[in-house]
């Protein structure tokens, strides 16, 4: 498993759509409103579904059945080990800064 690194320059939105996923199913508005609770920014509908799609095409996200014309998704199994070596990856580079800066 190799994390979101095929995702490129569009894992940090893929990143977040996975983490606001993984407290449960929701639709893209919801989605916007807990990355915005969680970076202080609401991304845009662009790069919020852009990043939707590209998560189902790697399968790390899938589509439930309309609610009230709205459309949630859910993280799966391959997102939630996806999401796991991420996190894993980045809190190995965080430690290291932080030894580096002499604050941890």
């Amino acid at each position: 498993m190799s994390g979101l690194s095929e995702l490129g320059r569009f894992s940090e939105p893929a990143l977040l759509v996975l983490i606001s996923l993984a407290a449960g199913p929701r639709h893209g508005y919801a989605m916007q409103e807990d990355i915005a609770g969680l970076t202080g920014h609401r991304p845009g509908p662009g790069t919020l579904y852009g990043a939707i799609r590209r998560l189902e095409q790697h399968e790390y996200v899938e589509a439930l059945a309309e609610q009230e014309r709205r459309r949630p998704y859910r993280l799966t199994d391959a997102g939630r080990a996806a999401l796991t070596v991420e996190l894993k990856r980045m809190r190995t580079v965080v430690n290291a800064g932080q030894r580096r800066l002499a604050i941890a």
